[in-house]
């Protein structure tokens, strides 16, 4: 049977919520044998079996014929399923057999355009680093977890719990989260006061504690600072609010 080889990459995010550091976006392209006979891209199709696995669902939603080229992925479970040790191995397994790529913005930029702007950008970075180009300038499909979206000239899908469900989405939220946490702690490094090696940046008891202590740092978000802290004014400390006062957003 006359099949063609299609590039799909997968797409996800690590450090949406944080208030502080950047937001990581990877996306991994693997190249997938298709029936010349299956459905076309861009078809609607019906993502409603979710009795079926992972892989399984993946052939729906594709169309594939010949999924052995992702093996490798076979029981992969979305990052936040998975303990830091697991997903390092699971890191390993990934970049040794895929293309990736990852993109950080940085809190400036999130303070300034939104996190939602912040995402789009960081996904439209990481696919213009992939050389993978067919006749119209761009991967066969994308495909994007939760409410992620990719510019328009992509072919793409965006899938609910994509990272759940489809192998090349779980493995881009793997290697989002390892490269973010990475960078969280070597941000430790250099502001150990405020323990980003132990909570990545994100809003636990920890993290407020040692806001009100020293005030908000040159990596924190302050937009996010100011929506927290507003709806809890008594627990905003004076250092914190003169430099949320102060941002320019």
């Amino acid at each position: 049977m006359e099949k063609k080889k299609l590039f799909v990459i997968g797409v996800d995010e690590a450090g949406r919520g944080p208030l502080a550091g950047p937001i990581a976006v990877a996306a991994v392209a693997a190249p997938i044998l298709l029936s010349a006979q299956k459905i076309k891209l861009g078809k609607k199709t019906n993502f409603e079996n979710r009795r079926c696995g992972r892989a399984k669902f993946a052939k729906q939603i594709l169309g594939i014929s010949d999924f052995q080229n992702l093996v490798f992925l076979d029981n992969i479970k979305d990052s936040k399923k998975l303990s830091a040790k697991q997903r390092e191995k699971w890191r390993k397994i990934i970049c040794e057999n895929f293309e990736c790529r990852t993109v950080l913005v940085g809190p400036k930029i999130i303070d300034k355009i939104g996190i939602r702007k912040a995402t789009a950008l960081a996904v439209a970075k990481a696919l213009r680093k992939f050389n993978l180009r067919n006749k119209k300038g761009g991967p066969d499909l994308v495909l994007l977890d939760g409410s992620i979206s990719a510019p328009q000239r992509y072919n793409q899908k965006t899938i609910i719990k994509g990272d759940e469900k489809v192998p090349l989405i779980a493995a881009a939220s793997i290697i989002a989260k390892t490269c973010r946490d990475k960078k969280m702690i070597r941000l430790h490094k250099k502001f150990p006061q405020y323990c980003f090696d132990k909570h990545k940046g994100y809003g636990t008891n920890l993290h407020y504690k040692m806001l009100k202590k020293s005030g908000p740092s040159s990596i924190h978000r302050l937009s996010f600072l100011r929506s927290r802290f507003n709806k809890n004014e008594r627990n905003i400390s004076r250092t914190i609010s003169q430099s949320i006062a102060k941002a320019r957003f």
